[in-house]
């Protein structure tokens, strides 16, 4: 996995939702900077799971460094570059107006619009694209070596890499858009005056005022869809480049499973570089000797506690047996998954424990489980020791 991600400038983590894709995401932004990258995780998702991990309140759009007193009570060099932010896709769709307006007057006009104020977060891909829009801003920027994005569950993550286009089409093609044509906006203004059923149906399922806001709102955006499609290009671009990596999260549930062999697929096609697939919770190999004391029976391990009850060491004993069993399934449906992805994808597992990940050691943890611990260094900037393995949630 390091191998598969050491030139990447831009890892994007995508996976299906509930797979512990935002704690996975902080993993990797933590072993970049402990390798000596200037790093920063950013999110999407405003439930707060990856402020949690890092031990942080809030999130912003603003990307904020960890403090060095964070670092090192988590047992982490204190010089490490990590950053951290939460996408906020309202303020760069109103910068994106901003940068693409003909004039301060007509960007003015479009933030104003009462229609833009209350859907400019649901139009069609629009929180996607913004999302990817910053992703791109942040890069061209250049102020980081890595940037890892926390993507939407797989389901909708096409959707989000695709919004660029959906986006521009959309506000050229969707229904709304034929306001902007010039032969419809002059029918809207003669039925308008001759008070015409057709234009009565409409003003009376949207209302008067919301349809004046949607034809303004449209018309306002007229001009500005060369920087939208050429910003579009650019994104796509960089999504495309060497210089970016997908890296896709899955459990060894088998609907999990499946999902992510169809998404290798459907990333590749889409020309997208897939560099490495990381299977969460699998459950550990228990070894048959494990936790045994001398009559094979599970000990309580502490001589001045004696051995285990009876009744409570046959209930050990069905325990581990069930853990066993666990462990064969996963072992199973994970190496027939893994057989048939492509042979050039690393791939990383981080065993599942009864350990939530909830802080920047956790997330240390993971990282060694993901890249094999150790105590490698590039720019100068050592490993920690290896934190007992966790589980992401």
């Amino acid at each position: 996995m390091k191998s598969a991600l050491r030139h990447a400038r831009v890892v994007l983590v995508c996976g299906k939702g509930g797979v512990g894709k935002t704690t996975v995401s902080a993993a990797l932004a933590v072993q970049a900077a402990r390798e000596g990258r200037k790093t920063l995780v950013c999110t999407i998702d405003p439930a707060r799971r990856l402020a949690n991990a890092l031990g942080v309140s809030r999130l912003s759009d603003r990307p904020r460094r960890l403090p060095a007193a964070w670092l090192s009570r988590a047992g982490l060099p204190a010089n490490l570059d990590l950053s951290a932010a939460m996408l906020d896709t309202k303020r760069v769709f109103d910068e994106v107006v901003l940068r693409h307006a003909p004039s301060p007057a007509a960007a003015r006009r479009i933030l104003d619009n009462p229609f833009y104020q209350a859907v400019s977060n649901y139009l069609a891909g629009s929180q996607e694209y913004m999302a990817v829009e910053r992703l791109h801003e942040l890069a061209q920027a250049g102020g980081y070596d890595r940037i890892v994005l926390d993507t939407p569950p797989s389901r909708h993550a096409l959707d989000f890499l695709d919004a660029p286009r959906r986006l521009t089409d959309f506000l050229e093609t969707g229904f709304l858009g034929w306001i902007l044509k010039p032969t419809v906006n002059a029918g809207v203004e003669f039925l308008a005056g001759t008070g015409a059923k057709a234009l009565d149906v409409v003003v009376d399922l949207l209302g008067s005022e919301l349809l004046r806001s949607v034809s303004d709102f449209f018309r306002a955006f007229q001009g500005m869809y060369p920087g939208f499609q050429e910003r579009a290009r650019a994104v796509r671009r960089l999504l495309r480049s060497s210089e970016t990596a997908f890296v896709l999260v899955t459990t060894p549930a088998p609907r999990a499973l499946a999902e992510t062999r169809l998404f290798v697929t459907r990333l590749r096609e889409f020309g997208f570089p897939v560099r490495g697939v990381i299977v969460n919770r699998v459950a550990p190999d228990l070894r048959a000797g494990e936790g045994k004391g001398p009559a094979g029976r599970p000990s309580a391990g502490g001589g001045a506690r004696g051995a285990v009850p009876a009744g409570l060491a046959g209930a050990l004993e069905r325990n581990l047996r069930e853990l066993r069993a666990l462990a064969r399934r996963d072992r199973a449906r994970v190496d027939a998954a893994l057989a048939e992805l492509p042979r050039d994808l690393a791939t990383a597992e981080v065993p599942d424990h009864a350990v939530e990940v909830k802080d920047l050691a956790g997330l240390a943890g993971m990282a060694d489980r993901i890249f094999g611990g150790g105590g490698e260094r590039e720019g100068g900037v050592g490993l920690t020791r290896p934190v007992a393995a966790t589980k992401a949630r």
